[in-house]
């Protein structure tokens, strides 16, 4: 009896000895936590560049015209991140198709761009943020034949969305008000200045 007890014991030893030897060897081989925890590891930090596409309707000071059309540019930026909060500017020039024709005049704004500073919150790689700075862009007015052009400066503000895919790669969902500021036209005889809303979706590469 006492030598089965014994012989038991030993066989329990073994097998327990074998299984953390196994144990130990699994982990060995283990792969780095690098994939595994993108959730809890995303980083927003450092430089990005990117691409957008969207849509703009807006209007014309004293001028009954509404110009509306796709809009499509390129925007970069830096961030920086402490805990949860991300903080950071970013810059976009884009090419505008928004036109309308009212009477004999006709309104676009064949262009702008915008630089401002962002301040967000990420739940991991889910990140909502405000944006606000200048605004900078062109109001061009037509009437018979004639063509005039102002490039001024304004201001925006809105609000988005970024959704960090992998590493390197984000989309994103934003809105912009944008007010440039007015200037006289002499095909008008008034200040006309020019004011709209964009809604549009981009893609970052982070470096």
């Amino acid at each position: 009896m006492k030598g089965l007890v014994v012989g038991a014991a030993a066989l329990v030893a073994a097998g327990w000895t074998a299984s953390a030897e196994a144990a130990d060897l699994s982990y060995g081989q283990r792969a780095p936590y690098t994939v595994n925890q993108p959730l809890n590891a995303y980083s927003w930090a450092g430089p990005y560049l990117g691409g957008n596409i969207g849509y703009e309707w807006g209007s014309v000071d004293n001028n009954p015209s509404k110009p509306s059309g796709f809009v499509g540019g390129v925007q970069a930026g830096y961030n920086f991140q402490n805990g949860p909060w991300v903080f950071g500017v970013e810059g976009d020039i884009q090419a505008a198709g928004a036109d309308d024709t009212f009477a004999p005049w006709k309104f676009s704004n064949p262009w702008f761009g915008t630089l401002r500073g962002r301040a967000g919150y990420a739940f991991s790689n889910v990140l909502f943020y405000g944006t606000a700075g200048l605004a900078f862009g062109e109001l061009r007015g037509q009437t018979f034949g004639w063509t005039e052009s102002h490039t001024t400066a304004g201001w925006t503000i809105g609000a988005g969305a970024e959704v960090g895919l992998a590493p390197n790669w984000s989309v994103k969902l934003e809105y912009l008000y944008i007010d440039l500021s007015t200037s006289q036209f002499a095909i008008t005889g008034v200040s006309n200045g020019y004011s709209a809303s964009v809604v549009r979706a981009g893609v970052n590469y982070h470096f």
